[in-house]
Protein backbone atom coordinates (compact mmCIF):
# COMPACT_ATOMS: atom_id res chain seq x y z
CA UNK A 1 0.00 0.00 0.00
CA UNK A 2 2.45 2.40 1.09
CA UNK A 3 4.89 1.65 -1.95
CA UNK A 4 2.37 2.30 -4.19
CA UNK A 5 1.56 5.47 -2.44
CA UNK A 6 4.93 6.43 -2.68
CA UNK A 7 4.40 7.15 -6.01
CA UNK A 8 2.71 10.85 -5.44
CA UNK A 9 0.72 13.14 -6.89
CA UNK A 10 1.18 11.09 -10.02
CA UNK A 11 -1.18 8.60 -9.28
CA UNK A 12 -4.44 10.81 -10.94
CA UNK A 13 -7.72 11.02 -8.71
CA UNK A 14 -8.46 10.03 -5.65
CA UNK A 15 -11.86 9.54 -3.62
CA UNK A 16 -12.85 8.78 -0.34
CA UNK A 17 -15.14 6.56 1.21
CA UNK A 18 -16.57 6.65 5.31
CA UNK A 19 -17.41 3.78 6.37
CA UNK A 20 -19.45 3.61 8.64
CA UNK A 21 -20.57 0.35 10.53
CA UNK A 22 -21.80 -0.56 13.81
CA UNK A 23 -18.73 -1.89 15.52
CA UNK A 24 -16.36 0.61 14.01
CA UNK A 25 -15.79 3.49 11.99
CA UNK A 26 -13.42 3.76 9.38
CA UNK A 27 -12.24 6.50 6.24
CA UNK A 28 -10.17 4.68 2.99
CA UNK A 29 -9.07 6.15 0.17
CA UNK A 30 -8.93 4.60 -2.91
CA UNK A 31 -7.37 5.27 -6.73
CA UNK A 32 -9.89 5.68 -8.79
CA UNK A 33 -7.81 4.44 -11.76
CA UNK A 34 -6.77 0.92 -10.14
CA UNK A 35 -9.35 0.79 -7.12
CA UNK A 36 -6.21 -0.14 -5.48
CA UNK A 37 -6.80 0.89 -2.10
CA UNK A 38 -3.84 3.88 -0.58
CA UNK A 39 -4.73 4.76 2.81
CA UNK A 40 -7.20 4.26 5.78
CA UNK A 41 -7.71 4.81 9.50
CA UNK A 42 -10.36 2.87 12.14
CA UNK A 43 -12.11 3.77 15.37
CA UNK A 44 -13.78 1.57 17.54
CA UNK A 45 -17.50 2.55 18.20
CA UNK A 46 -18.94 2.45 21.55
CA UNK A 47 -21.94 0.14 22.01
CA UNK A 48 -24.43 0.88 25.07
CA UNK A 49 -26.78 -1.63 26.47
CA UNK A 50 -28.52 0.26 28.83
CA UNK A 51 -31.57 -2.57 29.58
CA UNK A 52 -31.35 -6.58 28.70
CA UNK A 53 -32.27 -6.36 24.45
CA UNK A 54 -31.60 -2.37 24.53
CA UNK A 55 -28.44 -1.22 21.83
CA UNK A 56 -27.79 2.13 21.55
CA UNK A 57 -24.85 4.58 20.05
CA UNK A 58 -24.32 8.02 20.62
CA UNK A 59 -24.64 10.05 17.31
CA UNK A 60 -22.05 12.41 18.76
CA UNK A 61 -19.63 10.19 19.25
CA UNK A 62 -20.10 8.65 15.55
CA UNK A 63 -19.63 12.25 14.20
CA UNK A 64 -16.52 12.45 16.11
CA UNK A 65 -15.31 8.91 15.01
CA UNK A 66 -15.85 10.42 11.32
CA UNK A 67 -13.98 13.60 12.44
CA UNK A 68 -10.93 11.57 13.47
CA UNK A 69 -10.83 8.79 10.50
CA UNK A 70 -10.93 11.63 7.65
CA UNK A 71 -7.82 13.63 9.90
CA UNK A 72 -6.07 10.66 10.48
CA UNK A 73 -6.07 8.90 6.95
CA UNK A 74 -5.21 12.74 5.48
CA UNK A 75 -2.00 13.03 7.24
CA UNK A 76 -1.28 9.22 6.93
CA UNK A 77 -1.35 10.04 2.80
CA UNK A 78 0.81 13.41 3.41
CA UNK A 79 3.07 10.81 5.18
CA UNK A 80 2.99 9.17 2.08
CA UNK A 81 3.52 12.00 -0.28
CA UNK A 82 -0.20 12.09 -1.62
CA UNK A 83 -1.56 15.31 -2.52
CA UNK A 84 -4.84 15.09 -0.62
CA UNK A 85 -5.91 17.44 -3.24
CA UNK A 86 -6.50 14.42 -5.18
CA UNK A 87 -9.10 13.47 -3.52
CA UNK A 88 -12.03 14.38 -5.97
CA UNK A 89 -15.41 12.76 -4.02
CA UNK A 90 -16.26 11.18 -0.84
CA UNK A 91 -18.61 8.51 -0.64
CA UNK A 92 -20.81 7.69 2.76
CA UNK A 93 -22.03 3.45 3.37
CA UNK A 94 -23.36 2.88 6.72
CA UNK A 95 -25.13 0.53 9.18
CA UNK A 96 -28.72 0.31 8.08
CA UNK A 97 -31.86 1.11 10.40
CA UNK A 98 -30.30 2.11 13.07
CA UNK A 99 -32.51 5.08 13.84
CA UNK A 100 -31.33 8.86 14.93
CA UNK A 101 -33.77 11.59 15.53
CA UNK A 102 -32.25 15.26 16.13
CA UNK A 103 -32.87 19.06 16.55
CA UNK A 104 -32.52 20.74 13.56
CA UNK A 105 -31.56 24.07 15.32
CA UNK A 106 -29.31 23.27 17.74
CA UNK A 107 -27.76 20.03 15.79
CA UNK A 108 -28.37 17.76 18.80
CA UNK A 109 -29.64 14.43 18.96
CA UNK A 110 -32.62 14.59 20.53
CA UNK A 111 -31.53 11.06 22.29
CA UNK A 112 -29.07 8.23 21.44
CA UNK A 113 -29.15 6.04 18.40
CA UNK A 114 -31.24 3.01 18.46
CA UNK A 115 -29.50 0.55 16.98
CA UNK A 116 -30.38 -1.92 14.38
CA UNK A 117 -30.20 -4.96 16.59
CA UNK A 118 -32.47 -3.39 19.64
CA UNK A 119 -35.17 -5.12 21.10
CA UNK A 120 -36.96 -2.67 22.72
CA UNK A 121 -39.79 -2.12 20.26
CA UNK A 122 -41.27 -5.91 20.10
CA UNK A 123 -44.06 -4.68 22.11
CA UNK A 124 -44.74 -1.55 19.54
CA UNK A 125 -44.71 -4.67 16.98
CA UNK A 126 -47.01 -6.30 18.91
CA UNK A 127 -49.50 -3.53 19.11
CA UNK A 128 -48.97 -2.66 15.73
CA UNK A 129 -49.52 -6.45 14.62
CA UNK A 130 -52.95 -6.05 16.61
CA UNK A 131 -54.04 -4.04 13.96
CA UNK A 132 -53.76 -5.91 10.77
CA UNK A 133 -55.97 -8.78 10.16
CA UNK A 134 -55.11 -11.64 11.33
CA UNK A 135 -51.99 -10.67 13.00
CA UNK A 136 -49.93 -11.15 9.22
CA UNK A 137 -46.30 -10.37 9.90
CA UNK A 138 -45.78 -9.88 6.06
CA UNK A 139 -48.87 -7.57 5.58
CA UNK A 140 -46.81 -4.46 4.42
CA UNK A 141 -44.17 -6.82 2.36
CA UNK A 142 -45.82 -5.55 -1.10
CA UNK A 143 -45.07 -2.19 -0.58
CA UNK A 144 -41.92 -2.40 1.47
CA UNK A 145 -40.66 -5.92 0.65
CA UNK A 146 -40.01 -6.21 4.93
CA UNK A 147 -42.12 -7.92 7.30
CA UNK A 148 -43.20 -6.44 10.53
CA UNK A 149 -40.22 -6.36 13.16
CA UNK A 150 -38.09 -5.02 15.69
CA UNK A 151 -35.51 -4.61 13.08
CA UNK A 152 -36.33 -1.98 10.91
CA UNK A 153 -36.62 2.38 11.20
CA UNK A 154 -40.20 2.63 11.44
CA UNK A 155 -40.85 0.88 14.65
CA UNK A 156 -37.87 2.38 16.30
CA UNK A 157 -39.30 6.06 15.37
CA UNK A 158 -42.61 5.02 16.64
CA UNK A 159 -41.02 4.10 19.85
CA UNK A 160 -38.73 7.25 19.89
CA UNK A 161 -41.99 9.39 19.26
CA UNK A 162 -44.18 7.40 22.09
CA UNK A 163 -41.46 7.13 25.11
CA UNK A 164 -38.98 10.24 24.61
CA UNK A 165 -41.03 13.86 25.49
CA UNK A 166 -37.90 15.98 23.73
CA UNK A 167 -38.20 13.97 20.68
CA UNK A 168 -42.44 14.43 20.94
CA UNK A 169 -42.00 18.22 21.83
CA UNK A 170 -39.58 18.67 19.12
CA UNK A 171 -41.57 17.10 16.63
CA UNK A 172 -44.89 19.13 17.40
CA UNK A 173 -42.62 22.35 17.16
CA UNK A 174 -40.86 21.86 13.83
CA UNK A 175 -37.55 21.39 14.88
CA UNK A 176 -37.80 17.70 14.90
CA UNK A 177 -35.37 15.37 11.84
CA UNK A 178 -35.12 11.94 11.55
CA UNK A 179 -32.60 9.46 9.96
CA UNK A 180 -30.50 6.56 9.37
CA UNK A 181 -26.90 7.16 9.97
CA UNK A 182 -26.18 8.24 6.48
CA UNK A 183 -28.54 10.96 6.77
CA UNK A 184 -27.37 12.28 10.00
CA UNK A 185 -23.53 12.14 8.61
CA UNK A 186 -24.22 13.93 5.68
CA UNK A 187 -26.48 16.49 7.58
CA UNK A 188 -23.70 17.09 9.65
CA UNK A 189 -20.93 16.93 7.08
CA UNK A 190 -22.46 19.09 4.97
CA UNK A 191 -22.83 21.89 7.84
CA UNK A 192 -25.26 20.96 10.45
CA UNK A 193 -27.41 23.22 11.53
CA UNK A 194 -25.78 25.91 8.98
CA UNK A 195 -27.45 24.91 5.79
CA UNK A 196 -26.62 21.01 6.21
CA UNK A 197 -28.31 18.70 3.52
CA UNK A 198 -31.31 16.54 5.11
CA UNK A 199 -31.39 13.20 2.71
CA UNK A 200 -30.75 9.51 2.35
CA UNK A 201 -30.62 7.33 -0.88
CA UNK A 202 -32.76 4.65 -1.86
CA UNK A 203 -31.18 1.72 -0.79
CA UNK A 204 -31.53 3.30 3.44
CA UNK A 205 -34.77 4.64 2.58
CA UNK A 206 -35.83 1.13 1.54
CA UNK A 207 -35.05 -0.40 5.17
CA UNK A 208 -37.17 2.04 7.15
CA UNK A 209 -40.55 0.57 6.30
CA UNK A 210 -42.21 4.23 5.24
CA UNK A 211 -40.73 3.31 1.61
CA UNK A 212 -42.73 2.56 -1.48
CA UNK A 213 -39.64 -0.14 -3.14
CA UNK A 214 -42.27 -0.19 -6.23
CA UNK A 215 -42.41 4.02 -6.58
CA UNK A 216 -39.53 5.09 -4.73
CA UNK A 217 -40.97 7.14 -2.46
CA UNK A 218 -42.09 8.05 1.17
CA UNK A 219 -45.60 6.56 1.03
CA UNK A 220 -48.59 8.11 2.59
CA UNK A 221 -50.44 4.85 3.51
CA UNK A 222 -47.32 3.32 5.51
CA UNK A 223 -46.59 6.80 7.14
CA UNK A 224 -50.36 6.75 8.67
CA UNK A 225 -49.78 3.07 9.58
CA UNK A 226 -46.90 4.06 11.73
CA UNK A 227 -48.01 7.68 12.75
CA UNK A 228 -44.77 8.84 11.52
CA UNK A 229 -44.91 12.85 10.51
CA UNK A 230 -44.16 12.92 6.79
CA UNK A 231 -42.04 16.23 7.18
CA UNK A 232 -39.52 14.49 9.49
CA UNK A 233 -38.27 12.42 7.13
CA UNK A 234 -34.85 13.04 4.72
CA UNK A 235 -35.68 13.74 0.68
CA UNK A 236 -34.34 10.38 -1.23
CA UNK A 237 -31.98 10.84 -3.71
CA UNK A 238 -30.23 8.21 -6.13
CA UNK A 239 -27.35 6.05 -4.73
CA UNK A 240 -24.86 8.28 -6.91
CA UNK A 241 -24.87 11.85 -7.50
CA UNK A 242 -24.01 15.55 -5.74
CA UNK A 243 -25.45 15.96 -2.33
CA UNK A 244 -23.28 18.24 -1.16
CA UNK A 245 -19.90 19.38 -0.16
CA UNK A 246 -17.61 18.73 2.99
CA UNK A 247 -17.78 22.05 5.13
CA UNK A 248 -14.80 21.60 7.17
CA UNK A 249 -11.60 19.76 7.92
CA UNK A 250 -8.85 18.47 5.75
CA UNK A 251 -11.49 17.94 2.76
CA UNK A 252 -13.63 20.95 3.00
CA UNK A 253 -14.94 21.56 -0.57
CA UNK A 254 -14.82 18.12 -1.68
CA UNK A 255 -18.48 16.69 -2.67
CA UNK A 256 -20.00 14.27 -0.95
CA UNK A 257 -21.39 12.60 -3.94
CA UNK A 258 -22.27 8.75 -3.19
CA UNK A 259 -24.51 6.48 -0.78
CA UNK A 260 -25.26 2.92 0.51
CA UNK A 261 -26.05 0.81 3.05
CA UNK A 262 -23.66 -1.10 3.87
CA UNK A 263 -24.98 -4.46 2.61
CA UNK A 264 -25.50 -2.49 -1.14
CA UNK A 265 -22.40 -0.88 -1.10
CA UNK A 266 -20.50 -4.19 -0.88
CA UNK A 267 -22.66 -5.96 -3.87
CA UNK A 268 -21.16 -2.59 -5.58
CA UNK A 269 -17.93 -3.04 -4.37
CA UNK A 270 -18.33 -6.91 -5.18
CA UNK A 271 -19.05 -5.92 -8.84
CA UNK A 272 -22.31 -8.06 -8.81
CA UNK A 273 -24.62 -5.93 -10.92
CA UNK A 274 -25.77 -8.73 -13.38
CA UNK A 275 -29.19 -10.46 -11.92
CA UNK A 276 -28.13 -13.71 -10.15
CA UNK A 277 -24.88 -12.63 -8.98
CA UNK A 278 -24.37 -12.97 -4.90
CA UNK A 279 -22.59 -11.85 -2.36
CA UNK A 280 -22.18 -12.64 1.70
CA UNK A 281 -20.58 -10.12 4.20
CA UNK A 282 -19.21 -11.24 7.91
CA UNK A 283 -19.46 -8.34 9.56
CA UNK A 284 -21.33 -7.50 12.88
CA UNK A 285 -23.94 -9.28 11.66
CA UNK A 286 -23.71 -11.50 7.96
CA UNK A 287 -25.86 -10.86 4.95
CA UNK A 288 -26.26 -12.56 1.76
CA UNK A 289 -27.96 -10.38 -1.11
CA UNK A 290 -28.57 -11.79 -4.73
CA UNK A 291 -29.13 -9.33 -7.31
CA UNK A 292 -32.59 -9.94 -9.03
CA UNK A 293 -32.32 -7.00 -11.60
CA UNK A 294 -34.85 -4.46 -12.36
CA UNK A 295 -37.80 -6.04 -11.10
CA UNK A 296 -38.06 -6.41 -7.34
CA UNK A 297 -39.01 -10.12 -6.50
CA UNK A 298 -40.85 -11.60 -3.31
CA UNK A 299 -39.35 -13.84 -1.63
CA UNK A 300 -41.27 -17.20 -0.25
CA UNK A 301 -38.90 -18.33 1.85
CA UNK A 302 -38.30 -15.80 4.19
CA UNK A 303 -35.90 -13.45 2.62
CA UNK A 304 -36.24 -9.78 2.53
CA UNK A 305 -37.14 -7.73 -0.92
CA UNK A 306 -34.53 -4.76 -0.87
CA UNK A 307 -33.61 -1.88 -2.92
CA UNK A 308 -29.66 -3.09 -4.41
CA UNK A 309 -29.19 0.67 -5.78
CA UNK A 310 -29.27 3.25 -8.07
CA UNK A 311 -26.31 4.60 -9.33
CA UNK A 312 -27.51 8.04 -10.62
CA UNK A 313 -30.78 10.00 -10.76
CA UNK A 314 -31.43 9.00 -14.40
CA UNK A 315 -30.05 5.60 -13.69
CA UNK A 316 -32.94 2.32 -13.50
CA UNK A 317 -33.11 1.37 -9.96
CA UNK A 318 -32.02 -2.09 -9.15
CA UNK A 319 -33.26 -4.55 -6.66
CA UNK A 320 -31.82 -7.68 -4.58
CA UNK A 321 -33.10 -10.67 -2.54
CA UNK A 322 -31.61 -10.37 0.75
CA UNK A 323 -30.62 -13.33 3.96
CA UNK A 324 -29.98 -10.89 7.02
CA UNK A 325 -28.72 -13.02 10.20
CA UNK A 326 -28.50 -10.26 13.04
CA UNK A 327 -25.40 -12.33 15.18
CA UNK A 328 -21.89 -13.61 13.37
CA UNK A 329 -18.99 -11.16 13.96
CA UNK A 330 -20.67 -10.44 17.34
CA UNK A 331 -20.72 -13.61 18.40
CA UNK A 332 -16.82 -13.10 18.22
CA UNK A 333 -17.12 -10.03 20.05
CA UNK A 334 -18.93 -11.45 22.88
CA UNK A 335 -16.83 -14.21 23.36
CA UNK A 336 -13.92 -11.58 24.02
CA UNK A 337 -15.91 -9.00 26.20
CA UNK A 338 -18.62 -10.78 27.61
CA UNK A 339 -16.89 -14.25 28.59
CA UNK A 340 -13.86 -13.09 28.64
CA UNK A 341 -12.59 -16.58 26.64
CA UNK A 342 -9.81 -14.57 24.50
CA UNK A 343 -8.21 -11.28 24.38
CA UNK A 344 -8.82 -10.51 21.01
CA UNK A 345 -10.79 -12.22 17.48
CA UNK A 346 -7.33 -13.67 16.31
CA UNK A 347 -7.40 -15.30 19.32
CA UNK A 348 -10.94 -16.29 19.22
CA UNK A 349 -9.82 -18.57 15.53
CA UNK A 350 -6.69 -19.82 17.42
CA UNK A 351 -8.75 -21.40 20.06
CA UNK A 352 -10.81 -23.17 17.15
CA UNK A 353 -8.04 -24.77 15.21
CA UNK A 354 -6.39 -26.34 18.52
CA UNK A 355 -9.45 -28.42 18.20
CA UNK A 356 -10.38 -28.30 14.71
CA UNK A 357 -14.11 -29.23 16.13
CA UNK A 358 -16.67 -28.34 18.29
CA UNK A 359 -17.38 -32.42 19.71
CA UNK A 360 -20.87 -31.93 19.48
CA UNK A 361 -21.13 -28.68 20.85
CA UNK A 362 -23.83 -26.41 19.18
CA UNK A 363 -24.15 -22.94 19.69
CA UNK A 364 -27.25 -20.68 18.44
CA UNK A 365 -26.00 -17.20 19.01
CA UNK A 366 -29.77 -15.73 18.77
CA UNK A 367 -29.02 -12.86 21.53
CA UNK A 368 -31.45 -10.42 19.46
CA UNK A 369 -34.14 -13.51 18.14
CA UNK A 370 -33.86 -15.03 14.92
CA UNK A 371 -34.02 -13.16 11.73
CA UNK A 372 -34.07 -14.85 8.36
CA UNK A 373 -35.42 -16.83 7.51
CA UNK A 374 -37.45 -17.67 10.75
CA UNK A 375 -38.01 -13.78 11.70
CA UNK A 376 -38.71 -15.51 15.38
CA UNK A 377 -38.03 -12.58 18.30
CA UNK A 378 -38.50 -14.72 20.74
CA UNK A 379 -35.44 -17.04 20.24
CA UNK A 380 -32.19 -16.13 22.27
CA UNK A 381 -29.24 -17.78 22.02
CA UNK A 382 -28.61 -21.53 23.02
CA UNK A 383 -25.22 -23.30 23.54
CA UNK A 384 -26.06 -27.22 23.87
CA UNK A 385 -24.46 -30.92 23.53
CA UNK A 386 -22.09 -29.76 26.52
CA UNK A 387 -20.07 -32.59 28.57
CA UNK A 388 -17.32 -32.74 30.72
CA UNK A 389 -15.11 -32.94 27.98
CA UNK A 390 -16.46 -29.57 26.77
CA UNK A 391 -13.86 -26.64 26.99
CA UNK A 392 -13.16 -22.77 25.73
CA UNK A 393 -11.59 -23.90 22.39
CA UNK A 394 -15.05 -26.17 21.65
CA UNK A 395 -17.16 -23.16 22.17
CA UNK A 396 -14.95 -20.94 19.63
CA UNK A 397 -15.31 -23.41 17.58
CA UNK A 398 -19.03 -24.10 17.92
CA UNK A 399 -19.11 -19.78 17.54
CA UNK A 400 -17.55 -19.95 14.11
CA UNK A 401 -19.52 -23.12 12.79
CA UNK A 402 -22.75 -20.87 14.08
CA UNK A 403 -21.51 -18.46 11.30
CA UNK A 404 -21.53 -20.93 9.08
CA UNK A 405 -24.60 -22.83 9.70
CA UNK A 406 -26.94 -19.53 9.54
CA UNK A 407 -25.42 -18.47 6.03
CA UNK A 408 -26.28 -22.17 5.08
CA UNK A 409 -29.82 -21.29 5.94
CA UNK A 410 -30.11 -18.29 3.97
CA UNK A 411 -28.80 -19.66 1.21
CA UNK A 412 -30.84 -22.50 0.81
CA UNK A 413 -33.48 -20.22 1.12
CA UNK A 414 -31.86 -18.10 -1.37
CA UNK A 415 -31.72 -20.93 -3.93
CA UNK A 416 -35.30 -22.04 -3.46
CA UNK A 417 -36.56 -18.20 -4.59
CA UNK A 418 -34.34 -17.78 -7.44
CA UNK A 419 -34.31 -22.05 -8.14
CA UNK A 420 -30.80 -21.68 -9.23
CA UNK A 421 -28.19 -22.82 -6.90
CA UNK A 422 -25.09 -20.73 -6.35
CA UNK A 423 -22.15 -22.37 -7.74
CA UNK A 424 -19.93 -20.19 -5.51
CA UNK A 425 -20.17 -17.98 -3.14
CA UNK A 426 -18.57 -15.07 -2.88
CA UNK A 427 -17.43 -13.29 0.37
CA UNK A 428 -16.08 -9.97 2.16
CA UNK A 429 -16.29 -8.29 5.37
CA UNK A 430 -13.80 -7.97 8.20
CA UNK A 431 -14.55 -11.51 9.60
CA UNK A 432 -13.31 -13.62 5.86
CA UNK A 433 -9.43 -12.65 7.69
CA UNK A 434 -10.17 -15.87 9.64
CA UNK A 435 -9.50 -18.66 7.74
CA UNK A 436 -10.84 -21.31 9.79
CA UNK A 437 -14.07 -19.56 9.07
CA UNK A 438 -14.05 -19.23 5.74
CA UNK A 439 -12.48 -23.29 5.35
CA UNK A 440 -15.86 -24.24 7.53
CA UNK A 441 -17.95 -21.99 5.36
CA UNK A 442 -16.60 -24.30 2.28
CA UNK A 443 -17.05 -27.43 4.03
CA UNK A 444 -20.57 -26.81 5.19
CA UNK A 445 -22.29 -25.27 2.19
CA UNK A 446 -20.25 -27.92 -0.51
CA UNK A 447 -19.15 -25.11 -2.51
CA UNK A 448 -15.83 -22.92 -3.15
CA UNK A 449 -15.83 -19.94 -1.26
CA UNK A 450 -14.08 -16.71 -2.83
CA UNK A 451 -12.38 -14.05 -1.07
CA UNK A 452 -11.38 -11.01 -3.36
CA UNK A 453 -7.37 -10.34 -1.95
CA UNK A 454 -8.75 -6.68 -1.18
CA UNK A 455 -11.38 -7.52 1.56
CA UNK A 456 -12.64 -3.67 1.85
CA UNK A 457 -15.57 -4.18 -0.72
CA UNK A 458 -18.01 -2.24 1.18
CA UNK A 459 -16.09 0.96 1.14
CA UNK A 460 -15.10 0.38 -2.44
CA UNK A 461 -18.60 0.46 -3.27
CA UNK A 462 -18.91 4.05 -1.83
CA UNK A 463 -16.06 5.03 -3.50
CA UNK A 464 -17.52 3.82 -6.97
CA UNK A 465 -20.63 5.31 -6.38
CA UNK A 466 -19.22 8.72 -5.44
CA UNK A 467 -16.43 8.65 -8.24
CA UNK A 468 -18.73 7.90 -10.80
CA UNK A 469 -21.54 10.69 -9.84
CA UNK A 470 -22.37 13.15 -12.34
CA UNK A 471 -20.13 16.00 -11.91
CA UNK A 472 -17.58 13.84 -10.71
CA UNK A 473 -16.83 10.83 -13.36
CA UNK A 474 -13.13 10.23 -12.30
CA UNK A 475 -14.85 6.25 -11.61
CA UNK A 476 -16.00 4.14 -14.57
CA UNK A 477 -18.49 1.43 -13.49
CA UNK A 478 -17.82 -0.71 -16.42
CA UNK A 479 -16.88 -4.12 -15.47
CA UNK A 480 -14.69 -4.02 -18.88
CA UNK A 481 -12.70 -1.12 -17.14
CA UNK A 482 -11.95 -2.81 -14.09
CA UNK A 483 -8.54 -4.61 -12.61
CA UNK A 484 -8.71 -7.58 -12.56
CA UNK A 485 -8.95 -8.61 -8.73
CA UNK A 486 -7.08 -11.43 -7.54
CA UNK A 487 -8.74 -13.78 -4.81
CA UNK A 488 -8.20 -16.74 -2.86
CA UNK A 489 -10.21 -19.96 -3.11
CA UNK A 490 -11.44 -21.79 -0.39
CA UNK A 491 -12.62 -25.62 -1.46
CA UNK A 492 -15.19 -28.17 0.33
CA UNK A 493 -12.57 -30.72 1.71
CA UNK A 494 -15.07 -33.05 4.00
CA UNK A 495 -17.50 -35.21 2.01
CA UNK A 496 -21.70 -33.86 1.83
CA UNK A 497 -22.79 -36.65 4.45
CA UNK A 498 -20.81 -35.38 7.26
CA UNK A 499 -21.25 -31.89 6.44
CA UNK A 500 -25.58 -32.45 6.33
CA UNK A 501 -25.24 -34.68 9.89
CA UNK A 502 -23.87 -31.47 11.19
CA UNK A 503 -26.03 -28.76 9.60
CA UNK A 504 -28.89 -31.33 10.51
CA UNK A 505 -28.03 -31.14 13.97
CA UNK A 506 -27.73 -27.12 14.19
CA UNK A 507 -30.95 -27.11 12.84
CA UNK A 508 -32.30 -29.30 16.01
CA UNK A 509 -30.49 -26.73 18.54
CA UNK A 510 -31.99 -23.74 16.63
CA UNK A 511 -35.70 -25.30 17.05
CA UNK A 512 -34.86 -25.15 21.08
CA UNK A 513 -33.91 -21.42 21.18
CA UNK A 514 -37.27 -20.69 20.10
CA UNK A 515 -39.98 -19.74 22.18
CA UNK A 516 -37.78 -19.25 25.10
CA UNK A 517 -38.49 -15.37 25.81
CA UNK A 518 -42.44 -14.45 26.71
CA UNK A 519 -43.89 -11.75 27.61
CA UNK A 520 -44.31 -12.24 30.95
CA UNK A 521 -44.52 -9.82 34.13
CA UNK A 522 -41.37 -8.04 35.24
CA UNK A 523 -39.60 -6.61 38.02
CA UNK A 524 -37.03 -4.61 37.63
CA UNK A 525 -36.47 -6.00 34.58
CA UNK A 526 -36.39 -9.75 35.86
CA UNK A 527 -39.48 -12.42 36.12
CA UNK A 528 -40.66 -12.24 39.70
CA UNK A 529 -41.64 -15.13 41.02
CA UNK A 530 -44.68 -14.03 42.85
CA UNK A 531 -46.35 -12.93 39.15
CA UNK A 532 -47.89 -15.96 39.56
CA UNK A 533 -50.51 -16.01 42.60
CA UNK A 534 -50.54 -20.08 42.99
CA UNK A 535 -46.26 -20.42 42.86
CA UNK A 536 -46.51 -17.22 45.18
CA UNK A 537 -48.62 -18.72 47.85
CA UNK A 538 -47.36 -21.98 47.49
CA UNK A 539 -43.64 -20.29 48.53
CA UNK A 540 -44.63 -18.07 51.04
CA UNK A 541 -46.64 -21.08 52.61
CA UNK A 542 -43.51 -23.75 52.36
CA UNK A 543 -41.67 -20.49 53.85
CA UNK A 544 -43.69 -20.30 57.03
CA UNK A 545 -44.02 -23.85 57.83
CA UNK A 546 -40.45 -24.14 57.34
CA UNK A 547 -40.07 -20.90 60.37
CA UNK A 548 -42.59 -22.82 62.32
CA UNK A 549 -40.65 -25.83 62.17
CA UNK A 550 -37.70 -24.26 63.12
CA UNK A 551 -39.00 -22.70 65.97
CA UNK A 552 -41.04 -25.74 67.27
CA UNK A 553 -37.98 -27.60 67.14
CA UNK A 554 -36.11 -25.19 68.90
CA UNK A 555 -38.42 -25.39 71.76
CA UNK A 556 -37.83 -28.74 71.80
CA UNK A 557 -34.01 -28.63 72.97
Amino acid sequence: MAAAAAQGGSMGPLVGAIDQGTSSTRFLVFNANTSELLSHHQVEIKQKFPKEGWVEQDPNDILQSVYECVEKTCEKLNQLNVDIANIKAVGVSNQRETTVVWDKQTGEPLYNAIVWLDLRTQSTVERLLKRIPGHNKSFLKSKTGLPLSTYFSAVKLRWLLDNVKEVRQAVHEGRALFGTIDSWLIWCLTGGKDGGIHCTDVTNASRTMLFNIHSLEWDTELCKFFGIPMEILPKVRSSSEIYGLMSSGALSGVPISGCLGDQSAALVGQMCFKDGQAKNTYGTGCFLLCNTGQKPALSEHGLLTTVAYKLGRDKPVCYALEGSVAIAGAVVRWLRDNLGIAKSSDEVEKLAAEVGTSYGCYFVPAFSGLYAPYWEPSARGIICGLTQFTNKNHIAFAALEAVCFQTREILDAMNKDCGIPLSQLQVDGGMTNNKILMQLQADILCIPVVKPSMPETTALGAAMAAGAAEGVGVWSLNPDDSTAVTCERFEPQINPEESEYRYTRWKKAVKRSMGWETAEPQVNGETSIFCSLPLGFFIMSSLLMLIGAKYISGNCK
